[in-house]
Formats: C-alpha cells, structure tokens, sequence
C-alpha cells in the first residue's frame, strides 16, 4: 500500500523540521503497528492514514512551536502516554532526546516496547506505573527538563500529576483544545501550591481543530505532600 506522506511533511517544514527517509519509514511503521495493534485493544478511535498523521503525529509534534527539542541532555516525560502520544513522535523527530513514556495499562506500555523494538529507537524507556505512585520516587522526582501530555483531565488534576516530575526552571506542558482560558484561570492557584507558574497559552489551528499550549514553568520545589494518593487529584482538584 503507497502511503501519501508528502502534505504531512510539508506541515512539518513549517515547525522548521526537514524529515529525513528514515523518519518518514518510521512514521509509517508506527502507524502500521498501531493499526494492527488496534484491532486486537483500544489504542485510537482514529484510524485513517492521513488523520492520524494530523490528528497524533502532527498533533504531537507542534509542541516546537513553543519548545526547543534540540537541547543537549534534555530529559522528557511523557505522563499518560496511550499509544504513544506524544513521546513516539517527538522520538522519531528529535533522536538525541532522553523520554520516559508513562501509562497506567500494561498492555499499552506492552505495545510501546513493540514500537521502540520495531523502530530501533534509542534513549527511550517505558513504565508501566500510576504517576501518583512514582512522583515521589527520587529517581523520577523533579528530574526532567520537561513533561508533556495530552491525557484529557482538568488543568488543576493535570497539574498535581505533573509538575513533581520536572526538575527547578523546566517545564510542564499541556496539549488542550482552543477553548482554555478559563480553566487555566481557575488552575492557577493550584499551579503555584505545586511550585509552578502559568507562563503562557499558545493557542494555533491544526487544520480545522482549534488548539493550544499552556505552558508551565516550575519556579521553586513542590511540596513533598503533592501529589494526594491515587484518585484524590482527579475527585478534588486542588483549588
């Protein structure tokens, strides 16, 4: 089966990104495997070549409109990671980056390490793990430039989930749809009680999707009493 990639690539010439032969195979073989995958467990209710390229990959990568990706030593993790979303892409595109991929379900995180095998794909690693129950593991306490996420939770929820992981003067982003503002209103107070401050909403169209970046930046420490015991964060928000 031809696969038409050439729209896909021209869309991610304008994020100043030069896709090279290998990265395009890749990107193919990872939606072969996901579609093959999906047929068998719940990984996309988005399954057309062309709308997952828009709807997960280009999706994912648009995050360099607001990130520089290639940083030296640069440490990601990718909080409620799915099928792979965004932290495979962001692999393929940006091979030099450290990231950690992180679900609750194991037979997601399963499918992630066929991919990583499948691709060949370096400085990548996979946990099958709640993120309230690994947050306050030093290993992955505060010790990333960045975390991402595109998990569908409120921004507060998100929040208490995600800014223990990034180290002083990284940052936590949040892939959310064009309609924002008041929740990142109302998300603030918590923002600043987990040590982080509201930076910035960088809102864009994704073909005829509206979306946006809001992008928190970690200030000081989180208190070691955050995040609350698994399910608290998502029934009480922080206020």
């Amino acid at each position: 089966m031809d696969y038409d990639y050439v729209k896909f690539s021209d869309e991610m010439k304008k994020l100043n990104v030069i896709l090279t032969n290998d990265q395009i195979d890749q990107f193919i073989d990872f939606y072969k495997l996901l579609i093959e995958k999906n047929k068998v467990m719940n990984l996309t209710a988005i399954t057309g070549f062309e709308e997952v390229m828009e709807k997960h990959f280009l999706d994912s990568l648009s995050v360099t409109y607001v990130f520089h990706l290639n940083q030296p030593d640069l440490k990601v993790i990718d909080l409620g990671t799915g099928a792979g979303f965004p932290g495979i892409p962001l692999k393929i595109v940006f091979p030099d980056i450290n990231i950690l991929l992180v679900d609750s379900l194991n037979k997601r995180v399963q499918f992630l390490n066929e991919v990583i095998s499948e691709l060949g794909l370096k400085k990548i690693n996979t946990l099958h793990a709640r993120a309230e129950d690994i947050a306050k593991d030093r290993r992955y306490r505060e010790q990333f430039n960045l975390c991402v996420s595109r998990a569908v939770a409120n921004l507060s929820t998100l929040s208490e989930y995600c800014i223990p992981f990034v180290k002083e003067n990284g940052y936590f982003i949040s892939y959310k749809s064009g309609q924002i503002e008041t929740e990142a209103e109302q998300a603030k107070k918590a923002v600043s009680r987990l040590g982080g401050e509201l930076e910035r909403i960088h809102k864009f169209d994704l073909y005829e999707q509206k979306r946006s970046f809001v992008l928190i930046r970690k200030v000081s420490a989180t208190p070691k009493k955050y995040p609350r015991k698994a399910g608290i964060p998502s029934r009480e928000p922080l206020m």
